[in-house]
């Protein structure tokens, strides 16, 4: 492939999901700076591999490799003992805009609310965390988490499961 046709590819295959790639590592590795540059680096590896997408879900395609990115960049840039609490301002571009006729009252504790559900997802434990953010915020399917993971469906609807019931605990729901 010509120089031209791999960027065209790059544009097509890639560029439409730099959002949901920075959100995804966002949550992996706890705030906007590092996830800048690990969706940097996972563009430079998207770049490299541009001419090898087979087809099929493109967006899937680009969060793996995000994924792997920051788990690498991580092993890479922190100590071990250190653990992500993450930068949770992601989820107000998924958050549903507030009601217009809500009350100021109403709309604060709104957002009391969305801040008590960001902080539960981001003391949920890694494994967890990663399967619940690609399902509930990023819309992945079971067997495209499950290829993504390298684990079977089984296990992304158990880890699913368990990251819900974990977080309807801790933020005071039935356990």
């Amino acid at each position: 492939m010509s120089e031209k046709m791999l960027a065209a590819r790059f544009a097509e295959v890639v560029l439409p999901h730099l959002s949901d790639a920075l959100s995804l590592a966002r949550w992996l590795t706890g705030n906007a700076a590092d996830a800048e540059d690990v969706v940097q680096e996972a563009c430079l590896k998207a770049h490299a591999g541009i001419a090898g997408f087979a087809g099929g879900n493109s967006r899937a395609w680009l969060l793996t490799i995000v994924r792997n990115a920051s788990y690498t960049w991580m092993a890479r840039n922190r100590p071990r003992a250190v653990v992500a609490v993450g930068d949770l301002a992601d989820l107000d571009d998924v958050s549903p805009p507030p009601d217009s006729s809500d009350s100021p009252e109403a709309a604060l504790i709104a957002k009391a609310n969305s801040a008590a559900v960001e902080a539960a997802i981001a003391r949920l434990p890694d494994v967890f965390r990663e399967t619940l953010v690609l399902r509930d915020i990023n819309g992945l399917s079971y067997r495209e988490i499950a290829a993504m993971l390298g684990v079977p469906q089984g296990t992304v609807m158990s880890r699913l499961a368990r990251a819900r019931s974990l977080l309807m605990t801790d933020i005071g729901g039935a356990p």
